[in-house]
């Protein structure tokens, strides 16, 4: 089925439904728009471009989605994609590849490829899902310690060799109002739940830095002043040989796209005893992608923290994610200045944090126990994202997966333990 869930939930919508829906999307914003910026940076792309995805397509992945409670917009997983083309094609080859992959999701909603997540090696996802934690992680050491480094190389190895070559230029300052906004977040998580404890952390470390004028490098330092309204939309340049070259990024960026929205999806469904509709979700991405695109925006999938703070504010419908997407508008027109003030070590505490959390350290135990041809399909799939690239980690991992199954003679059901990422 690939009615979107709104079409459903409009039939017996009551002013209870949309009350509960106007908190939690209020409270779902407040959560995501540190996120985006932050999301956007570790990308390589102008942090803007991170509240343009969370406004455009995170209106409409509810808005055409097959989940009562999905939240979307720019997630973690997609970082490292989106750097390394940014890095090798540009930002106009990162919004074509993203136009295509919304293609690619379109033809899969079409034709109901939405259950084919079943036959993913569940050992693949959390293996190139630790590796791209690894990643994001490591990513963020510059800024959580302050270091100074004119260029920071993408390579894995490469990387960890620049950063401790600067390792004396470490700013305690910076380290200090890092560890406080990590510590805030933490605590206001496990003390309030359902209070967006993430902006409030990330705006009294920022506060800190300018009250104490700590010379701590700031989102304005850095990239200047966001704009207060949404950019026109245009399409990139298309051409033949540009397509050719983009097609194996998009393909990328699609497969993230629908394995996160559709696992985001599963996730809420046991939170809410509900059902999702795989391959209206597919669509919606698809047509989500190319929205954000035309906006000069990022990739966009469900998210599934955000997706779950929705659940525990009291979302009911699809009308919490849309109010979400206008509440981050609404504040970029009304408050851009202000995100001028936000401090890189605060935003980078709070990555640190998403890549801890992506890792599901909880599960490390479980990962080590399981049968030895998991353990090895998770490791080489972890390593190879981390030390290579994304696009071989996941068509090697999913071809030696499968050929594992086929080579055990078992039936190619799911085998899937709901993860709690």
């Amino acid at each position: 089925m690939r009615q979107p869930m709104l079409v459903s939930a409009l039939k017996s919508y009551s002013r209870q439904d949309f009350l509960a829906d106007l908190s939690a999307g209020i409270t779902v914003a407040m959560v995501a728009i540190p996120l985006s910026l932050a999301i956007a940076i570790a990308s390589g792309a102008d942090p803007a471009t991170g509240l343009v995805t969370a406004i455009v397509a995170g209106f409409l992945i509810s808005a055409l989605g097959g989940s009562s409670v999905q939240i979307g917009g720019p997630t973690g997983a997609f970082i490292v994609v989106v750097y390394g083309v940014i890095a090798e094609h540009g930002y106009d080859g990162l919004v074509l590849a993203t136009l295509m992959a919304g293609i690619i999701l379109m033809i899969g909603g079409y034709f109901r490829a939405g259950n084919l997540i079943a036959h993913i090696p569940e050992a693949v996802v959390n293996g190139f899902t630790i590796g791209i934690a690894v990643i994001i992680g490591t990513s963020q050491l510059k800024d959580f310690l302050g270091l100074q480094a004119d260029h920071v190389p993408a390579d894995f190895l490469e990387k960890l060799s620049a950063l401790w070559a600067v390792r004396d230029t470490l700013s305690l300052p910076s380290l200090l109002i890092a560890l406080a906004t990590l510590l805030l977040i933490v605590g206001l998580r496990r003390l309030a739940p359902r209070f967006p404890g993430l902006i409030v952390a990330v705006g009294i470390g920022s506060i800190a830095v300018w009250a104490l004028g700590l010379p701590v490098d700031t989102l304005g330092g850095r990239f200047g002043a966001l704009p207060d309204h949404l950019p026109t939309p245009h399409l990139p340049e298309i051409s033949r040989d540009r397509i050719i070259e983009l097609f194996p990024s998009a393909v990328i960026i699609a497969f993230l796209a629908g394995v996160e929205s559709l696992l985001s999806a599963m996730v809420a469904d046991r939170m809410i005893s509900g059902t999702h509709r795989p391959n209206a979700e597919l669509t919606a991405q698809g047509v989500a992608s190319i929205a954000s695109s035309l906006f000069g925006g990022l990739p966009a999938t469900g998210a599934i923290a955000r997706t779950a703070t929705n659940i525990r504010a009291g979302g009911r419908t699809p009308v919490a994610g849309m109010i979400h997407a206008l509440v981050i508008l609404l504040v970029m027109m009304l408050a851009a200045p202000l995100a001028g003030y936000l401090a890189m070590p605060a935003l980078a505490a709070l990555l640190m944090l998403t890549a801890w959390n992506m890792s599901e350290p909880h599960k490390w135990k479980e990962h080590m126990q399981a049968k030895r041809s998991d353990k090895f399909l998770l490791l080489l799939t972890l390593a190879l994202t981390v030390l290579l690239d994304l696009t071989i980690a996941i068509g090697t991992g999913v071809a030696i997966g499968l050929a594992l199954r086929l080579r055990e003679r078992k039936k190619l059901d799911s085998d899937w333990t709901t993860p709690e990422r």
